[in-house]
């Protein structure tokens, strides 16, 4: 049985020629979904479509978009809903900062292009999609934000007000549409290794300090991300999860009551054998249980996403 069971799924993606979008698409297109792929320059496109395609056959299309023009958002949405019939997956990752220093000296156009990109394309593509979603009654919205929107910052000061408008959309979306099975998420990376964070983990200086605050004493990989991407991509309220328990070296988010993988899914915990410290004898056992036990599930999931890969990939949650 797979983990990740995506099969049937049709996923938008922006800004997947590179780093996370592409990750994520290609890690999606793994598990079974068929995957747009989409961002300004149409040959970057076609190069990630026939390179996922290789590997999954026919799991990729792509349509170039520039997400700062309404008219061409509303052409990906429709032609994404031509080839592939709908969008069950919407995943906004496209996003730009054109300025790194002081919020003093920021010119008004790179505070007015963050802005635009970062929050109002994704409002606009969301609305784009969400009333077929409502229709179906089923649909996952996820963006990817950034740890930026949670904390101050002296260099990238618009960036990181951008972030937290996106951690607040998703809210919105999550509060007024969760009653139609829609789950809204953010995925809120610290630095990860990409063309776009270059800036920040080629700096010794910086890349020093976040290491040096990570558990894991290195920067996050875009794969960890579409690994987030793709479990919230496919769980929906209730489905059955296994986590590692908090006693045994586990985190909330592998299923505590008070975290929201415990409110939102039925979550297992395995811990340590005692003699080994092994972790793979007592998950299988839990495992098997759950199999002999749950007859209805709809599909087992592991959650051992590390609490140590918590400060570089946190899932800020927002309705399931």
């Amino acid at each position: 049985m797979e983990l990740f069971n995506l099969y049937g799924k049709r996923a938008l993606i922006t800004g997947s020629t590179k780093g996370i979008g592409k990750a994520i698409a290609e890690r999606l297109a793994e598990h079974g979904a068929k995957v747009v792929i989409s961002s300004r320059k149409e040959d970057s496109c076609i190069d990630v479509r026939d390179s996922i395609n290789e590997n999954f056959p026919d799991q990729a299309i792509s349509i170039p978009c520039n997400i700062n023009e309404k008219d061409q958002l509303k052409n990906l949405v429709k032609k994404t809903n031509e080839a592939f019939g709908g969008i069950d997956i919407l995943i906004c990752n496209a996003a730009l900062n054109p300025f790194f220093g002081s919020s003093m000296d920021i010119p008004d156009d790179a505070f007015d292009k963050i802005l635009s990109a970062n929050i109002k394309s994704n409002h606009w593509l969301c609305n784009l999609v969400l009333p077929q979603m409502k229709e179906r009654k089923d649909g996952s919205i996820i963006v990817i934000s950034s740890i930026g929107g949670l904390k101050g910052s002296e260099m990238l000061g618009a960036y990181s007000i951008s972030k937290a408008a996106d951690m607040q959309l998703i809210r919105n979306i999550a509060v007024e549409h969760g009653p139609d099975n829609i789950r809204a998420n953010c995925i809120s990376p610290g630095i990860v290794k990409t063309r776009f964070a270059q800036a920040l983990w080629d700096n010794p200086e910086i890349l020093k300090q976040t290491t040096s605050r990570a558990p894991l004493r290195r920067i996050g990989d875009p794969d960890e991300i579409a690994n987030a991407a793709a479990f919230l991509a496919m769980l929906e309220p209730n489905d059955t999860i296994l986590g590692m328990s908090l006693d045994h070296g586990g985190h909330l988010t592998h299923g505590a009551k008070v975290n929201f993988s415990g409110k939102n899914y039925t979550a297992f915990q395995y811990g340590l054998h005692p003699a080994t410290h092994n972790i793979g004898s007592t998950r299988q056992k839990h495992f098997d249980s759950i199999q002999s036990s749950r007859k209805n599930w709809r599909l087992p999931i592991c959650l051992h996403l590390s609490w140590a890969l918590e400060s570089h990939a946190r899932c800020d949650e927002s309705g399931g």
